[in-house]
């Protein structure tokens, strides 16, 4: 297992919880079927508690709950897959502000996407954490430079977007 962010390996400080396991003390992600469970625990844990939705869950359906988590993961079937990325979008859209995370065994090619989503960090399965190194997931961070979305790339909502540096540059065209 490995987890990564903007910055490189982090440490884990999440238990992940499977199935019907009871939920250890300390921050810990439950199963998206756990969510009534998860909500009462949030309100009693200090460190947090997270929730893991199916790359096939509605993001709309937390809404009225997205204050009471501190942490969303998302999973990744495959790197084929890409559901997830749309559940990141629209966690964002709709307010989500805590930590999300993608997991699953999503690739080094795709890192850069993935915090453009809104994802925070990735959490790989160690077959694909051998496979690649931490630098090639990092060297993915310089290769997206323009994107569609303002904001992109972490850089804050005043980044324009293709789009707009597009029409900027037709407009200065047109005054010349």
């Amino acid at each position: 297992m490995r987890l990564l962010d903007r910055t490189g390996e982090i440490s884990d400080a999440w238990a992940f919880v499977e199935g019907e396991e009871p939920a250890p003390d300390g921050p810990c992600i439950l199963p998206f079927d756990r969510l009534e469970e998860a909500l009462t625990l949030a309100t009693a844990r200090p460190g947090g508690i997270g929730l893991h939705l199916p790359n096939d869950a509605d993001p709309r359906s937390l809404r009225p709950h997205l204050a009471a988590l501190s942490m969303i993961s998302v999973e990744f079937p495959s790197f084929a897959d890409g559901r997830g990325f749309s559940i990141a979008k629209s966690l964002r859209l709709i307010g989500y502000e805590g930590r999300l995370r993608a997991r699953g065994p999503v690739i080094a090619d795709q890192f850069g996407y993935l915090l453009e989503c809104g994802f925070d960090e990735v959490w790989l399965p160690t077959s694909v954490a051998h496979r690649q190194p931490v630098e090639s997931w990092l060297a993915q961070l310089d290769k997206v430079s323009l994107t569609y979305q303002r904001g992109g790339g972490g850089d804050g909502p005043t980044r324009a977007s293709i789009l707009e540096q597009r029409w900027s540059a037709r407009g200065a065209e047109a005054r010349l």
